[in-house]
This record gives C-alpha cells, sequence and structure tokens, in this order.
C-alpha cells in the first residue's frame, strides 16, 4: 500500500503526476429529517483543485438497488466511475473532500476493497488548501477512459453474518457513530443501541480541531484506551452505513496498528434486523 496521507504542499507540487479526486459532501445528524446524505457537485464546478475530477458519494459509488444505501457499488458499476477518472493500474490516486477526510477515506477504502492501492488521503483536505491560498479553478477536465479493473480483497469487508458469528471471539468491534447514536439516544434505523461488545470511539476524536487527522502516536494511545494494539487479530470497524467506518480503519493504518476491515451494512443493517442481537 502506498503512502495513506499526502501533504498540501506535496500535492501542490505533484498534481501532474496524479490523479486528484473530489468527493465533497456532508451528512447531516440522525435526528434530522430526510434526506441525510449530499454531494458538493455544485461546489466543484465554481472551485476545486486544478484537475480534480469529481465522484459522487451519494450515488456513484453505492448501490442503488440496496435499501441500506450507502453501500459499496457493484463492481462492474464501480469500476465504469473509475474509468471515467482516468484511472489506470498504475495511477496514483489522491482524494480530498471537505469533511475531515470522511467521504476521501471512502474512497481509499472503496478503491483498496477492489484492488487498486495507489491511493492517498490529502491531510486537512479542501479547507487546509484554500486556507494556505493554493490554486483552484471551475475548469472540469476530461482524461481517457481508464481500465480499472475491479479485483475484491475479501479481508478488507465484514457482512453481518460475519460479525455475527464472530461475536464470542477475537473479534474487536469498533463503534465510530457518535456517544449519541452509541448510547441508543438517536439512530438511523429503526432500533437503537449498538452491536454487544463494540467500543465506541466516535470518528470525530480521530481529528483535530482543524479536521486533520491525529499524529500516529495520538491514535495508537486512542486505539489503546479501546482495547487495540498491534497485536489484536481482527478489529472490525462501523457507523450507520460504512463510511464513517472507513475513516476508522484509515486511522487505525495511519497509527501503525493491524489491517483491520470495515462492516459495510453497519447500524442501517444490524439495527434494522430483529434477529441480531442489541445493546
Amino acid at each position: 500500500m502506498e503512502n495513506l496521507l499526502v501533504t498540501t504542499e506535496w500535492l501542490h507540487d505533484h498534481l501532474d503526476h496524479v490523479r486528484v479526486i473530489d468527493i465533497r459532501g456532508h451528512v447531516l445528524p440522525a435526528s434530522a429529517p430526510l434526506p441525510h446524505y449530499y454531494n458538493h457537485y455544485a461546489d466543484y464546478t465554481q472551485s476545486h483543485i486544478p484537475g480534480a475530477v469529481f465522484v459522487d458519494w451519494v450515488h456513484e459509488i453505492t448501490d442503488p438497488a440496496d435499501p441500506r444505501h450507502a453501500q459499496i457499488a457493484p463492481p462492474e458499476r464501480y469500476a465504469d466511475v473509475m474509468r471515467r477518472c482516468g484511472i489506470n493500474e498504475d495511477t496514483l490516486v489522491v482524494a480530498y473532500d471537505d469533511a475531515a477526510g470522511m467521504f476521501a477515506a471512502r474512497l481509499w477504502w472503496s478503491l483498496n476493497y477492489y484492488g487498486h492501492s495507489r491511493v492517498a488521503i490529502l491531510d486537512g483536505g479542501w479547507q487546509k488548501w484554500i486556507a494556505e491560498g493554493r490554486p483552484t479553478t471551475g475548469v472540469i477536465p476530461v482524461f481517457p477512459s481508464g481500465d480499472f479493473s475491479p479485483r475484491r480483497v475479501p479481508e478488507l469487508y465484514r457482512d453481518a453474518d460475519q460479525v455475527l458469528a464472530a461475536l464470542d471471539t477475537s473479534q474487536q468491534l469498533i463503534d465510530v457513530r457518535t456517544e449519541s447514536e452509541f448510547n441508543g439516544d438517536s439512530s438511523r434505523a429503526q432500533r437503537k443501541g449498538h452491536i454487544p461488545g463494540a467500543i465506541n470511539l466516535p470518528r470525530a476524536a480521530l481529528v483535530d480541531a482543524t479536521g486533520t487527522i491525529l499524529p500516529p502516536e495520538q491514535l495508537r494511545q486512542l486505539f489503546a484506551d479501546a482495547g487495540i494494539t498491534s497485536e489484536s487479530p481482527d478489529v472490525v470497524f462501523y457507523c450507520n452505513g460504512g463510511v464513517s467506518a472507513s475513516f476508522g480503519l484509515l486511522a487505525l493504518q495511519v497509527a501503525g496498528l493491524a489491517k483491520g476491515s470495515v462492516y459495510d451494512g453497519s447500524w442501517k443493517d444490524w439495527g434494522n434486523d430483529d434477529s441480531k442481537p442489541v445493546e
């Protein structure tokens, strides 16, 4: 796997040698009226990092046939998006967003899941790029179609049955939803609460006040407090629909700890299934 993060300075110096993906968007709180998920394509059309291609996290890299909505797109649907972006087997992809890395991490995880490990996240994202006065443009680039070929990496993915079967084993579940959702005060599913045995480590705790991911040593301490070390054999992250969970896995790897996986269905899957236990 390539470096997980790149700096704004590095990207500025390498714009002509990477494929930049703009995946900006936002999510409303669980307590807000639907819909909760939005892309920021309108912002992209006005201003973006030069050469960046927009990917819609809400519609393009999800499965429209899945009622849980945010689930990863099937292989060919996903591949079509990556080919449109001009991504080839040897393309180094750098993703950025305006949501403290949450959607960029989703692209990072999904590319790795489909066998493309040459992907990094712009540390500090759009906000840091703008704050430093780096160049932007409204010109929307078009690239030749890429030859991206999806090859699943099963160890990065978990489904409900796998999580359930491992509840009383060495599996360690990390719930990166808010404390309110973990405690059952609010929910994006029919049921409230969390998966039995899960530890709450909200995604917001993994970044600083500017939305930049914490340094490795701080992340290691947070994970240690949650019972996760380099010896942990099976770390599974979940959130509501797999997006914030992807950021949790990124943080784990930035910390230099176990590889881990993402329960892609997450709480929208588990919390809507009466056959699954809840705490």
